[in-house]
């Protein structure tokens, strides 16, 4: 009886920080819930898409909901702006713009939105992210592409229309003010 206590107890030590982190992050169905709210609609391809995102990188303690735009003919330029929620309270204005080059052609507008995960404070948003990219348009679509800078992992889900089509690498500059310099 004293070992099946034991095992008990040590069960429930080895959870504490598991769900001390829970707190902290976001879960699955409250990010498919407010991306759902965000988007306007409930698509198959939103819940695979934010299912993928949890698969690969776990949970996020962060989000960001906004809209860009962009285009490229080789040479691409995107532009953006939204607003950061973090789980532990607190939200911040934000506004992305970036280069990309590659195998790349056409234009698209999109709802753009962003999981963030290891945010350790609001300020830390303010930097560059490298990433690659691929994207097929043709007049609506979703896709999911991974930003990482240190730490930190973006997830940018972007529903948009336009028609584009392509693979690219760049990086996404994240700023509190607007601005046309891409670089």
């Amino acid at each position: 009886m004293q070992i099946l206590k034991s095992m008990v107890f040590m069960l429930f030590v080895l959870s504490l920080p598991a769900r001390a982190a829970d707190k902290d992050t976001y879960d699955q169905n409250t990010i498919l819930s407010e991306a759902t709210h965000f988007f306007g609609k409930s698509t198959e391809g939103l819940a695979k898409v934010v299912e993928k995102a949890f698969r690969e990188k776990g949970r996020p303690n962060a989000y960001i909901k906004g809209e860009e735009a962009s285009g490229a003919l080789g040479i691409g330029l995107r532009y953006g702006d939204g607003e950061l929620v973090m789980k532990q309270g607190g939200s911040e204005h934000v506004n992305w713009t970036g280069p990309s080059i590659g195998f790349d052609i056409g234009a698209n507008a999109s709802k753009v939105f962003i999981l963030v995960y290891h945010l350790p404070s609001k300020d830390a948003i303010f930097q560059r992210f490298p990433g690659v990219d691929g994207s097929l348009y043709y007049v609506a679509g979703a896709g999911i592409n991974y930003q990482q800078s240190g730490d930190i992992i973006l997830a940018p889900i972007r529903l948009g229309v336009g028609l584009r089509a392509g693979a690219s690498v760049g990086y996404m500059h994240y700023t509190r003010k607007k601005t046309w310099n891409p670089f």
